[in-house]
């Protein structure tokens, strides 16, 4: 069937690499609700997408890139690239909210971001707080407006990733690692502030997720990432204690 080639051929933009069942059942559950509308409005006789195959998901650990490839990543990106990849993997914003941002919900004095209703996944507007690491990732970049994310940023970051002998990139990586650092090291927080942040309103799911995937000494190398000079991305990594 047409529809169910096209669910297997769909890839992630920045990869390449076809996408996690979980989004591509994400898909056909759109499609199913546009199909299911057209039928009901008298615009088709049936709907194609309910007799597509649900991709299987595997309960498996969310991918994150390492310590020391979070650093490199950094150390080898373009200064346009530096806040994409830094808010990423220190707030956690997903990829479409990233290429929405603007530099005026970059709040450095309150130390704060906000995701507006407009920009979320969830409709709902959210603040993500700015770790002291990212903050100083951001300050020599900051500007009063204009999109954080830069054009061709996908090219720029795959260039980083070659710099840096990152081979395999998992889905959503900059993400997954924020949550899983996160939850390891800001173990008073705890899942629920974690789920603020993400912009997820169950926080057992968050915890089931991403919990016990890094180790404390990892959690807390990750947030040492910090640029060794203003104004330039060469990382210093705090070694753990």
């Amino acid at each position: 069937m047409e529809i169910d080639h096209w669910l297997r051929s769909l890839a992630d933009s920045e990869t390449d690499e076809p996408l996690a069942p979980t989004t591509r059942n994400n898909f056909r559950r759109v499609l199913n609700v546009a199909f299911n509308f057209a039928r009901n409005r008298g615009y088709c006789v049936d709907n194609p997408a309910a007799m597509t195959a649900k991709a299987k998901v595997v309960d498996c650990a969310a991918g994150i890139l390492t310590v020391e490839e979070t650093s490199r990543l950094l150390e080898n990106a373009s200064e346009k690239l530096v806040p994409y990849i830094a808010i990423g993997a220190f707030a956690g914003l997903r990829r479409a909210e990233l290429e929405r941002l603007d530099w005026k919900e970059v709040d450095l004095q309150s130390r704060l971001i906000e995701v507006t209703a407009n920009k979320a996944k969830s409709a709902r507007r959210r603040f993500v707080k700015i770790k002291p690491n990212l903050f100083l990732w951001l300050k020599p970049y900051a500007k009063p407006q204009g999109p954080v994310t830069p054009l061709g940023y996908r090219k720029l970051l795959a260039r980083a990733r070659r710099l840096a002998c990152i081979q395999i990139w998992p889905n959503n990586a900059l993400r997954h690692g924020f949550a899983s650092y996160y939850l390891a090291h800001f173990k008073k927080a705890g899942a629920a502030e974690l789920a603020l942040e993400l912009g997820h309103t169950n926080a057992t799911l968050v915890f089931q997720h991403y919990r016990e995937l890094v180790k404390p000494k990892d959690a807390k190398r990750y947030w040492s990432i910090v640029p060794e000079t203003k104004g330039a991305n060469i990382v210093a990594l705090a070694k753990a204690a």
